[in-house]
């Protein structure tokens, strides 16, 4: 009913209008004197349909009027779905809708509405715009935005707490009061869980335990509000219960055993108990404590947390010979578990634990892990220091022998004997070293008499007591200078000394000069340096530029040992100012290490061995060329004569008929005794045939290269007879010395040692007592 007078109203607003309208101007027109052209104005009712008419098409939306009098106006209209859904009736401007409307997909439409002349088209007044409204009716039911929601809420929460909101949309006029009010109802699952009118769903039991069912799916339904016919839609919620620690760990068994050699390593792992916690392993925080037995103290169990598992570790060695089994209860329990929440129930767990310790063979146990000795150092009388003591910690007891590992420093300084005695093989020096370590092995004695390959370690620390054995010694200073013309009591230098030996606290050093013949005095500063000062002044570098000042330093040891050591001081020229001008440089001292004199030793050995290695090697040589002959044999190889004659120009003084008649004969030279050495010079002069010399030399060559009995060397044959007078003159050097030539050989003197020599020979003068 409200309905029907909305649109009566809505029909008769238009005809008020027009009516006022045209007395209005009528009104005007009969006021007005001019001749002025009537205003002309469209009038059309207000137009509204209702979307998803069930009537037959179309559908009357209203009707468009214009103030124009012209029995030709022709009404038309343009715009949005113009001539389609919309049309207007030419003659009256009826507006028809000939297709059913739906407000949720356009709301409204704007149409122009244009009057012209039929007949020409021409517009007979200005177009001018409406708009068409689509009145809703309640014709959707609310939609959800999605099919399904997730939701959370910690387990065990109390009743009305938030667990998420669902949202549902209905697409009706939200204006129109009642078409787009949403309601929403828990149709599944409403025993655990509420939803109020804004969609957020609440709990509604306060023990909703995880550990019992930890996911629910409730369903939600949302439709119109009440007194509205509609459908309505729905929804599925998932809700996940989170964790919280509510739950205490259990042991899975009640009791526990494991076995572990002795020698297992401190901290190591012995074994792993399990518990069980229902709660999620963020939750899980075990703790494990003894509560009874003995030796509590041996063991730690600490929980790995990423298992939960409590794990057991020596907390020092096991010794299979004391104790061999281990037995006590352990406890677990959450210390972080929610008491709000904690269920009925026993919150410890107890289990029985038992470790049994297996035997293994160990290595020796030392009694000590490390010994210390001390000895004076350079003590020659002491031998032994002491001895090092280790044990089979088996039930075996085995025999054990001690070897020396490691030395520092290295060498055989420090020595243990196979029964562990620590033994001096020569006395230790503390300048060398303060201390000397060596590390010991004990090793089992096998029944067969091998070593076992287990062996233990201990430190041996022997510390070296000083000696007062070393005089204190100068420490070298910058090269001290002083001025020609220094005045008495200048201060040259400030000396100091140090002391290999161990220095006490209280130790100084004595500083005095050795002599006091000098320009030179000494001052003690008492902390253990000294001064050199100029004693009387004005050196003389004429007579020395250099001064060599013997200094004594004494220790105050026991017994004190005294030390003298030589300054060397240069006297420089120095300017009025006393600035050093001018000093000469000391000679330094070339020194050769004792590598290198090693080196140069170990040449001189090198180069006499090799000159011993060639002249045996020639010795040897020489003995083998003798092997095999006969003195017969070496007299026919070698020729000699008594006599040499008178020279080339002696032509009487050797008979060679011999020789000649040897080449006449054919016949071989007998071996022994040698017919050249029984030759005898004749007693008259004989003038030997030309070419007799020559043919005896053939003849000897041929006999030389065709005796197979001969061996196979060079033969050397001297004759002292060179044959008849030459005119070449004698080509021997030996008298050439003394020969009337002008040439000048002083220049062999500059061709080197090699020619000394000869430049002798021919560059001195003939002596009578000059022998060949």
């Amino acid at each position: 009913m409200s309905h029907f007078f909305l649109l009566f109203s809505l029909f008769l607003a238009p005809a008020f209008a027009d009516v006022g309208s045209q007395k209005s101007a009528q009104n005007l027109c009969s006021n007005d004197v001019s001749h002025k052209r009537q205003k002309r104005d469209w009038i059309w009712n207000q137009m509204h349909i209702k979307e998803e008419i069930d009537t037959p098409l179309p559908h009357h939306v209203g009707k468009i009027t214009s103030s124009v009098r012209n029995n030709n106006a022709k009404y038309i209209i343009e715009g949005e779905f113009a001539n389609t859904i919309f049309k207007v009736e030419e003659t009256s401007g009826d507006v028809y809708a000939f297709e059913r409307l739906d407000r949720e997909k356009k709301a409204e439409y704007e149409l122009t509405a244009l009057i012209i002349d039929r007949t020409n088209n021409r517009s007979l007044e200005r177009p001018s715009k409406f708009i068409i409204k689509v009145y809703d009716i309640n014709d959707n039911a609310p939609v959800f935005v999605q099919k399904v929601f997730n939701g959370s809420v910690p387990e065990m929460s109390p009743v009305g707490t938030s667990v998420t909101k669902v949202t549902a949309v209905d697409a009706d006029d939200p204006t129109v009061s009642g078409h787009a009010t949403v309601t929403y109802e828990v149709t599944t699952g409403g025993e655990y869980f509420t939803i109020d009118d804004s969609g957020v769903i609440y709990t509604k039991e306060p023990n909703l335990d995880r550990e019992t069912k930890s996911t629910y799916e409730i369903v939600v339904q949302a439709k119109d509000a009440p007194g509205f016919s509609g459908d309505s839609s729905t929804a599925t919620v998932i809700i996940t219960l989170s964790d919280i620690n509510d739950n205490f760990p259990v042991f899975k068994h009640s009791s526990f055993h494991f076995k572990v050699p002795e020698n297992i390593s401190v901290g190591g792992e012995v074994g792993r108990v399990k518990v069980e916690d229902i709660d999620e392993p963020q939750h899980r925080n075990t703790r494990y404590s003894f509560i009874q037995g003995e030796f509590r103290d041996t063991f730690d169990i600490v929980a790995n947390p990423y298992t939960n598992e409590g794990i057991f570790r020596p907390k020092k060695p096991l010794d299979f010979e004391t104790v061999s089994e281990y037995r006590f209860s352990i406890e677990a329990t959450d210390p972080t578990v929610n008491l709000r929440h904690f269920k009925p129930g026993n919150p410890r767990s107890i289990a029985t634990v038992t470790i049994e310790v297996t035997d293994v063979d160990e290595p020796p146990v030392f009694t000590k892990p490390s010994y210390e000795f001390k000895v004076r150092e350079n003590h020659a009388e002491v031998k032994t220091l002491g001895s090092v003591h280790a044990e089979d910690p088996d039930a075996a007891k085995r025999k054990i022998r001690y070897i020396q590992r490691r030395a520092n420093p290295n060498g055989d300084y420090i020595r243990v004997s196979n029964n562990g005695v620590i033994q001096l093989p020569k006395p230790l020096d503390r300048e060398f070293s303060s201390s000397y370590n060596i590390t010991v092995a004990a090793v089992e004695i096998l029944e067969d008499g091998r070593l076992s390959d287990r062996e233990s370690h201990a430190h041996v620390h022997v510390i070296v007591d000083d000696v007062n054995d070393n005089a204190p010694e100068l420490v070298s200073p910058e090269e001290p200078r002083v001025c020609e013309n220094a005045a008495p009591g200048k201060v040259i230098v400030r000396i100091s000394a140090v002391d290999k030996d161990e220095t006490s606290p209280r130790g100084f050093f004595r500083y005095l000069l050795a002599t006091e013949d000098s320009n030179f005095s000494l001052i003690e500063n008492y902390d253990n340096t000294a001064n050199i000062t100029v004693k009387y002044g004005q050196f003389n570098r004429e007579l020395a530029k250099f001064h060599y000042l013997p200094v004594l330093i004494s220790d105050n040891g026991d017994p004190d040992l005294t030390s003298t050591n030589t300054l060397v001081i240069s006297v420089c020229k120095c300017n009025e100012k006393g600035n050093f001008t001018f000093c000469e440089e000391r000679a330094k001292q070339v020194g050769v290490s004792i590598q290198a004199l090693v080196a140069i030793f170990i040449c001189i050995f090198t180069i006499i061995v090799i000159a011993l290695l060639i002249l045996l090697r020639k010795r040897h040589k020489k003995d083998l060329s003798g092997l095999g002959r006969s003195v017969a044999e070496i007299h026919e190889q070698l020729v000699t004569y008594d006599e040499e004659g008178g020279g080339e120009m002696d032509t009487t003084s050797y008979d060679v008929s011999v020789l000649n008649s040897v080449r006449k004969n054919g016949l071989k030279a007998e071996a022994a005794p040698s017919p050249y050495a029984q030759v005898q010079k004749p007693p008259g002069n004989v003038t030997p045939g030309a070419g007799g010399m020559e043919m005896m030399i053939e003849v000897k060559k041929d006999e030389a290269d065709n005796d197979r009995d001969l061996l196979p060397y060079d033969t050397l044959h001297i004759y002292g007879y060179e044959g008849a007078e030459s005119i070449a003159e004698s080509l021997s050097s030996l008298g050439s010395g003394s020969s009337d030539s002008d040439i000048d050989y002083d220049f062999l003197n500059d061709w080197g040692p090699r020619f000394k020599m000869l430049a002798e020979l021919y560059g001195s003068e003939p002596s009578e007592d000059f022998v060949y």
